[in-house]
């Protein structure tokens, strides 16, 4: 179970939707997206049961990338991972030596989920993404979170990338084609999820479908991809 204040709760759930009970989940269809963004998730999250619901999900997205990650893989770029309660487990679990973040530092005033073609929405506080990761076992030293609208991103060679509903999820690949291509190596994994997985078989040479979700409101398949062809 992760350690999460108020705060974190809410950017967790605006982050992850699904880890609302029903009731919030009535509440917010009742008085729509707005008032469930500003107003419900600052007042009626319970922190305990988000953190366990959280660390729940969190370990089952680490079940379908764990035999994937091995003791090679000691660079780590998340794109997108909100809070970074997967890095936390993939830090107990695996060999990683660094995880590098890059996320965007606001919270969009009302939840959109779906497509944005310039990735305009936001549910994060980078701030907060630090206390949480530390409190929860990342050491300080092993990581550095960038903030995508102002800083100069993280230049090295990633052994895995990973996007989990966030890249060609939420918005296009190719805002992040040209930076991924710069910073992987031909045996670097590039995972995240995808409407569209044939596509990407004109981008990389490699590509493996390591599972498909039919619950979430987009139907997708997550890709594991290496070896960029361009």
């Amino acid at each position: 179970m992760f350690d999460v204040n108020n705060k974190e709760a809410r950017l967790i759930v605006l982050q992850r939707i699904e880890l609302c009970s029903d009731f919030i989940k009535k509440v917010r269809k009742l008085f729509g997206r707005y008032i469930f963004s500003n107003f419900i998730t600052k007042f009626f999250l319970n922190s305990k049961n988000i953190g366990k619901s959280y660390y729940d999900r969190m370990s089952e997205e680490f079940k379908t990338l764990e035999n994937h990650i091995d003791y090679k893989d000691k660079n780590l770029l998340s794109i997108g991972g909100g809070m970074g309660g997967l890095e936390v487990i993939l830090n107990n679990n695996c060999e990683v030596n660094f995880f590098d973040f890059i996320e965007r530092n606001f919270v969009s005033k009302k939840v959109v989920y779906g497509w944005s073609n310039n990735n305009s929405e936001a549910y994060n506080n980078l701030k907060l993404q630090t206390e949480f990761l530390v409190k929860n076992g990342l050491p300080k030293e092993k990581f550095k979170v960038f903030d995508f609208d102002k800083d100069t991103l993280p230049s090295k060679k990633f052994d895995v990338v990973i996007s989990l509903y966030s890249l060609d999820y939420h918005y296009d690949f190719n805002q992040y084609a040209k930076y991924l291509k710069e910073n992987t190596h031909k045996e670097s994994k590039v995972i995240f999820d995808t409407v569209r997985p044939d596509f990407f078989k004109s981008v990389f040479k490699d590509v493996v479908i390591l599972n498909e979700t039919t619950k979430r409101v987009h139907s997708s398949k997550r890709l594991l991809c290496k070896n960029f062809l361009n």
